[in-house]
């Protein structure tokens, strides 16, 4: 193979956290040469066997400095953002990730002239009383600004085996006498499996999504907060009891939990606040097609997958006998 004939090569910012993994394999399974951009190389190894020989590369990029993005999308044919945080820590605040970080990797696509897909979230809103939906909103604008046919891809509250929200609260049913219903547990969610994020990527990739819209990408089901953790608690086989926790509580807890150094906060101020308000696809994207329904992909139900990666978090683990009559 010469290289004028060589597949398209995708760069991957984020290759190596949750959703980016998927994405990867979603890429490799298509056939296309991956560059894995990550802030340490070294710790993303396991993903050279999703591809065959040569196929994924890696480089070490850092949104927080510009020309090591300029760096990692040099040859590139597609790049991919898949970078974002939950919680800050240290450097790595929600303006320097979401909003620099979005700008630079869109900036950097548009000097080699690089088609663009950058991974958002539903409820990404300049006007929120949340940094983490602020920041995603003002990264959304910085990537059009710089791309106009960029794709934008906003999932809702997405689920797989390496999810932060059910792994989350499974762990907490092992060891906490009772689960805390934020805000009495009314959001609404939309959870969307992460293989369908990743196939929705690697579409737009392929040239099958329209350029320049913003897609909402939602599971079949919307969900409570209280019925999420019901549904975990079933697939888990525990009991613990659902006790309401309001919003104030909740905030000021996830503020002392954040001052805690050097210790990942089970809840921040920051996500309370994301909390009140729900997470689920607009109407007017449903009506307009820019949905994974729209684009041709049914989404997995969460019940279908949950057993497959929660298991070990049951009494006895995957030989815990289930009531299937309860």
């Amino acid at each position: 193979m010469t290289l004028s004939n060589l597949p398209p090569l995708v760069t991957v910012f984020g290759g190596s956290g949750f959703v980016g993994r998927h994405v990867v394999r979603a890429l490799a399974r298509r056939g296309y040469r991956i560059r894995v951009a990550v802030r340490r190389p070294d710790l993303a190894g396991f993903l050279q066997p999703i591809g065959g020989v040569g196929q994924i590369s890696f480089v070490q990029a850092n949104l927080r400095y510009r020309q090591s993005v300029d760096r990692a999308v040099e040859g590139s044919d597609h790049v991919i953002n898949c970078v974002g945080i939950l919680f800050e820590t240290g450097r790595n605040t929600f303006d320097a990730v979401q909003d620099f970080g979005a700008r630079a990797v869109a900036e950097a696509a548009r000097a080699i002239g690089a088609p663009l897909t950058h991974i958002s979230a539903i409820g990404a809103d300049e006007n929120s009383a949340s940094a983490y939906a602020r920041t995603k909103a003002r990264g959304e604008a910085a990537v059009l600004r710089a791309v106009p046919d960029a794709v934008i891809l906003r999932p809702s509250i997405v689920f797989g085996p390496e999810d932060g929200f059910f792994n989350k609260f499974a762990t907490m049913a092992r060891y906490a006498p009772v689960l805390p219903l934020i805000g009495g547990g009314h959001t609404k969610f939309q959870p969307v499996y992460v293989n369908d994020v990743a196939e929705a990527v690697a579409r737009s990739v392929d040239g099958a999504l329209e350029r320049g819209r913003v897609y909402e990408l939602g599971g079949p089901e919307v969900l409570t907060f209280r019925q999420c953790l019901e549904t975990m608690l079933r697939v888990v086989d525990r009991k613990n009891p659902l006790v309401s926790l309001p919003f104030g509580i909740a905030s000021l807890m996830g503020s002392v939990a954040s001052l805690i150094p050097f210790v990942k906060p089970p809840l921040t101020s920051d996500q309370v606040k994301l909390l009140r308000s729900d997470n689920v696809v607009s109407e007017d994207a449903r009506k307009e097609g820019r949905t994974l329904e729209g684009l041709g992909i049914e989404p997995v139900l969460v019940e279908a997958i949950l057993p497959s990666y929660l298991v070990r978090y049951r009494p006895q683990g995957q030989f815990t006998k289930i009531d299937r009559t309860a």
